[in-house]
């Protein structure tokens, strides 16, 4: 055989015959180790692949972002292959790698149990034992569809049958389970073993809802145990913090089937609802913004216009009046170009910021809908910004600025910033993007921001740069976003005066801090675990009178407090103090102020701050002043400068 050179880290060049495996070379180099995949040439591939010409191999560790996605893969055929074990007349449908593990979509007559998942589990562990071989083989389409379709496997055969004709398709197979898969998979079952299936959920076929609907089973896998067994920790962490648990519990919001993925506010969280738009309205007095309320209807035209209507007819509530259609808002950047565009504009005017606070709707599926953080109605902190050429680099700094000051408000820390470039398919000119993205690169260089590009993630319209957070369970939410718009000014023919006399056109620029106020309430009370900073919390204080005697006097303490604009309540059952303590603790109340026979008959109370413990008895009124210091409102000073502490 000819001999071939292989630049292998650590080794540099070694010779290889042609044909020989990847795994032979590795091992024969010494760098094999517990490798579950290789990489040849920069793309994965598996240990077996035959490396016939010259080139760059590497081994593909477990616990590499490469090896992870590797052992996930195959976990999912693990798992497959142990449901056809147990469930023979379940059918199989497409099983991909998600962020932390995978799932498979199985068709069967009844609903798979908590107990199915552990039996499955188990059966798992056995194949897991059985040490099988994983071997890859290539097979012709229309050959591949026979096969599974002599398996009884329909949903397979038409998915094999989607690809086009002539076409070769590639399968793997471990004992007596086969799969349609591009690989790389581990070399044998016995590779595998870190692993938890966490729950089932339902999915239609091929994500359509007139599809049938699936049972999707969830699970994570990871490299080793000890990971394992940390990231389960974490997701019952998780589970603790879900807003969707916390929020009725704190009697914040509920979710009702009489209007799917619409929230009700319950007055406590109406007020963390108003306190943050608020918040947001104190950044606008200070950074030039001017609010305006737009219909929440109009005829369709506007976003046929817009460019909207043939990318979100889909997910928009659409209706008929007066033989004419109409949709219900899905964004408000229309209807401000819209506004912009009555009556004639000089570089005087601007820039020209809108602000929006109105209610917006999309036909988000069923299926997809999730507590808060996917709804089909909701507000945003969204604002447009029209302005000129030559000012559009400082109201990118403007918005950094806000940024920074809002981070810090709310003591968000590990935040990644992406810029999302130019999708397959976008309205404009391609210059006008280059020119774009190019002006948002410079000026997160400027502000002294490092960055990492997203190709093809940007919006049909514009690129966008987007702050994405990591919360305490180190998820990543993306919040505030920026976009240089590339197509509505032009499609709706939005010009402004020069100084010369002559059209310019304006920059326009999407913005958004908060984002969704729905979605940034559910990452808030999770991230936090409830609890709320004081100046945010639906009840500030709760006032708990010891006697029937001190209720009189806990209610003259309550009336001081709101007097100062705090929200206080009294706590006035007939329970014993501890009783009290804690319904105040699980309602996340930050201030408790215990009144006694002794506190009434001097004026004062005794403080408890959460998470500091109690304090002794102080005067009311000094009690008040630091109540009243501390549930501030943030920034009542200058807006902050500088880059926003990102990583």
């Amino acid at each position: 055989m000819p001999e071939i050179s292989l630049e292998v880290p650590g080794r540099g060049i070694v010779a290889a015959a042609a044909g020989e495996t990847a795994r032979e070379v590795l091992e024969r180099a010494g760098v094999l180790g517990d490798s579950v995949a290789a990489r040849l040439n920069g793309r994965s591939v598996d240990l077996s692949t035959r490396v016939e010409a010259d080139g760059r191999l590497a081994p593909v560790a477990p616990a590499s972002p490469e090896g992870l996605e590797v052992l996930r893969h195959s976990t999912a055929h693990l798992m497959a292959q142990a449901v056809k074990r147990l469930f023979p007349a379940a059918q199989i449908t497409i099983g991909p790698v998600i962020e932390d593990g995978f799932y498979y979509d199985f068709s069967f007559e009844r609903p798979f149990t908590p107990e199915d998942l552990e039996r499955i589990e188990r059966e798992m562990q056995k194949i897991v034992a059985e040490d099988l071989a994983v071997a890859r083989t290539v097979e012709a389409r229309d050959a591949a569809v026979g096969r599974f379709l002599g398996m009884g496997e329909k949903y397979k055969a038409e998915i094999i049958g989607s690809i086009p004709a002539g076409e070769d398709v590639s399968l793997y197979g471990q004992g007596d389970f086969v799969d349609l898969c591009r690989g790389p998979h581990v070399p044998s079952t016995g590779r595998l073993g870190a692993f938890k299936l966490t729950h089932v959920a339902g999915a239609y076929w091929r994500g359509d809802e007139r599809n049938e609907m699936l049972q999707r089973v969830y699970g994570t896998a990871w490299a080793d145990r000890e990971t394992l067994e940390a990231h389960l920790a974490l997701l019952e962490e998780a589970r603790k913090r879900d807003h969707r648990r916390l929020g009725p519990a704190l009697d914040l919001f509920s979710l009702h089937s009489i209007s799917p993925g619409i929230p009700f506010f319950h007055p406590r969280g109406t007020i963390v609802y108003n306190q943050l738009v608020a918040y947001v309205r104190s950044l606008y007095e200070r950074y030039g913004y001017t609010e305006v309320v737009t219909p929440l209807i109009y005829k369709t035209e506007l976003f046929k216009t817009s460019g909207h209507y043939d990318s979100y007819r889909d997910d928009m509530f659409l209706l008929r009046a007066d033989e004419e259609e109409y949709g219900v808002k899905p964004m408000n950047c229309p209807g401000h170009v819209h506004l912009f565009a009555q009556g004639k504009k000089s570089y005087r005017d601007l820039p020209i910021r809108y602000a929006d606070f109105s209610r917006l709707h999309r036909f988000e599926r069923s299926g997809v809908l999730s507590g808060l953080t996917r709804v089909r109605g909701f507000s945003q902190d969204d604002a447009h910004v029209f302005c000129t050429p030559e000012q559009a680099d400082e109201e990118f700094a403007l918005f950094l600025r806000m940024t920074r000051e809002v981070y810090d408000a709310f003591g968000f820390e590990d935040v990644a910033v992406a810029v999302e470039t130019r999708p397959e398919k976008f309205l404009g000119e391609p210059a006008l993007w280059d020119d774009a993205e190019r002006t948002l690169q410079e000026g997160l260089r400027r502000a002294g921001f490092d960055y990492t590009l997203s190709p093809g993630d940007g919006a049909f319209y514009g690129p966008k740069i987007a702050f994405n957070f990591r919360d305490a369970l180190k998820r990543s939410w993306t919040l505030s976003t920026i976009q240089v718009d590339c197509a509505m000014p032009d499609r709706f023919g939005i010009r402004y005066v020069r100084p010369d006399g002559a059209e310019g056109r304006p920059v326009m620029l999407h913005r958004a801090i908060l984002g969704s106020i729905e979605r940034f309430i559910a990452i808030l009370v999770e991230h936090t675990a409830g609890d709320l900073p004081l100046w945010l919390a639906p009840e500030q204080v709760r006032v708990l009178s010891v006697t029937d005697r001190s209720a009189e006097y806990g209610e003259a303490v309550v009336r001081r407090l709101r007097a100062a604009g705090l929200r206080a309540e009294l706590d006035s059952r007939n329970e014993k103090l501890g009783f009290k303590i804690r319904a105040a603790e699980m309602m996340k109340i930050p201030a408790v102020a215990v009144v006694g026979d002794k506190e009434a008959s001097q004026d004062m109370v005794a403080p408890r701050w959460r998470g500091e413990g109690n304090r002794p008895a102080q005067a009311l009124g000094e009690f008040l002043a630091e109540a009243v210091t501390r549930a501030a409102m943030p920034g009542t000073g200058e807006a902050a400068s500088g880059p926003v502490g990102v990583d």
